[in-house]
């Protein structure tokens, strides 16, 4: 395809590249498990480091300019040494665990959130950079996985509420799961209008068949990225997300003027760096789904297609923070309504129609 760089048919996972390297052609179960181990850790902490830098930095320039404010700007060359900073000053608080707490609940929620959004990466196609594809698995249900584990963190969001023993962080656990639910139908059912055009759950797949060129207008080929291809259910799970990353106008589960912080009122030090990290990692997450289904994965002109994912991942994020900034917050019962009444119609006539394009294509 002009301009673009698709995928390999068949690239080497990451784990099998850093298995040769280390223990050459031939492996056993012990030496596949390490170079798992360490493909595993390599992305976490690339996926880590990008939530590094969005919370305690970029959250608050973006914010910053959207606003007409200055932000973080004293500590280092324009205030990136707040992130450091903000992490020493985070960790070497007091952990104060309050009286009737539910634990282990109480300490396993936090983990739980942050942990739920790391796993989801595994399957997820970033590209490759210098050479080495940087997916550590591919199986053949990648997209029913990604979604299985993203859903986790509902789970640590009730579990935080429920065991902090405080109305407001029951409201806000609850809060969360009725948002959750209400919102997680309309966004996976909009993905398998996606799966119906592509007819694979495979994660590589879905992306190599968005390379296949779309139109060509004055010499530029447009690729045929699901978001050019069926632009309704580009803005449906767009949307959709927004409510699963907790972004406004969908962020009833902690919002500030009602309940305080919500679901993590009670928690402090290392357990709020955790809750705090883990929102990111889940923007993050959020922004690789979507790059996947409808933003041609890592595919695109020029530069390495990590770099490309990393664009199109900071592209959401970005996006998630101008909602913040400029989208008032809705009640709880509107919240439910759109979700309900209207994402969930919506997504389900955009199946419909999917199906019956595909079927008169077929």
């Amino acid at each position: 395809m002009t301009g673009f760089v698709p995928l390999q048919s068949e690239p080497t996972l990451l784990p099998e590249t850093i298995g040769r390297v280390l223990f050459g052609s031939e492996l056993a179960v012990w030496q596949e498990a390490i170079a798992a181990f360490l493909g595993a850790f390599l992305i976490a902490n690339i996926m880590l480091a990008n939530a590094g830098v969005a919370g305690p930095w970029a959250k608050r320039k973006i914010t910053a300019s959207f606003t007409d404010r200055i932000a973080v700007n004293r500590i280092g060359p324009a205030g990136l040494l707040i992130i450091p900073a903000a992490a020493v000053q985070l960790m070497a608080k007091e952990l104060i665990i309050p009286d009737g707490v539910d634990r282990p609940a109480y300490d396993l929620a936090p983990i739980v959130l942050a942990s739920s959004a790391l796993v989801g990466f595994a399957v997820v196609p970033m590209g490759s950079i210098f050479g080495i594809n940087l997916q550590l698995a591919d199986p053949e249900t990648g997209a029913a996985y990604i979604f299985a584990a993203a859903s986790i963190a509902t789970l640590g969001l009730a579990m935080a509420g429920y065991a902090s023993n405080n109305k407001y962080s029951l409201m806000g656990g609850l809060r969360a799961i009725a948002q959750n639910i209400a919102y997680e139908i309309p966004l996976v059912v909009t993905a398998a209008s996606v799966i119906l055009f592509t007819g694979t759950l495979q994660m590589s797949e879905i992306v190599a068949q968005q390379a296949e060129p779309l139109v060509t207008v004055a010499g530029i080929t447009i690729p045929s990225w699901f978001a050019f291809v069926n632009p309704f259910a580009f803005v449906l799970f767009v949307v959709a997300n927004l409510a699963e990353v907790g972004r406004n106008p969908f962020d009833i589960p902690e919002a500030p003027t009602e309940i305080v912080a919500g679901y993590m009122t009670e928690y402090s030090s290392i357990y709020f760096v955790l809750f705090y990290m883990g929102e990111f990692i889940h923007i993050f997450l959020g922004g690789a789904i979507i790059t996947t289904f409808f933003l041609g994965g890592p595919a695109g002109p020029v530069l390495p297609g990590f770099v490309w994912f990393l664009i199109k991942i900071w592209a959401v994020f970005l996006f998630t923070q101008w909602a913040r900034s400029a989208v008032p917050r809705v009640r709880i019962d509107q919240l439910i309504e759109i979700g309900w009444k209207g994402m969930l119609v919506l997504s389900f006539a955009n199946l419909v129609l999917t199906a019956v394009i595909v079927g008169v294509m077929l």
